[in-house]
């Protein structure tokens, strides 16, 4: 067996070349093979390189907190808009907020938690409630 070390699909610079030899040995111990040209995807350096990067930057859970000036269809609205999400998993992320206090709305790379902290803060207020002064609050944390 060719040592993975000596895999010619491996290029770059020292650091990522580490990265990517780390991501191949632990899919090969998942599926129980030494990698091979013949096995190999086209765009494997590519793939290697992305999922060493990303498996490598910590991940962020962005928190929507509950207040009492905004109503569920707001939520529910706002959690599709920004997230995409449907209407049955923006009601239950509603519900959760509600009666936890808190809810983790998706768990991502830092940069993309920052955007859509900053889409939730600048939703507005929620226009079904007179009271209601401005947008929800959500907070980063970092992932375990």
């Amino acid at each position: 067996m060719r040592e993975i070390t000596e895999d010619p699909r491996v290029t770059g610079s020292p650091v990522t070349r580490g990265r990517a030899l780390v991501v191949l040995r632990v899919r090969n111990r998942i599926r129980g093979m030494v990698p091979t040209p013949e096995t190999a995807s086209p765009d494997l350096e590519t793939d290697q390189t992305l999922e060493a990067d990303s498996a490598l930057e910590p991940l962020y859970h962005l928190i929507l907190l509950d207040d009492n000036d905004h109503t569920y269809p707001y939520v529910v609205e706002m959690l599709g808009r920004i997230f995409g999400y449907g209407k049955e998993k923006s009601f239950t992320l509603a519900t959760i907020v509600d009666h936890a206090g808190q809810a983790i709305l998706e768990t991502v790379s830092r940069e993309m938690a920052l955007r859509h902290q900053r889409l939730i803060h600048a939703y507005g207020a929620d226009p079904r409630i007179e009271r209601s002064q401005g947008s929800m609050s959500a907070i980063l944390e970092q992932a375990p």
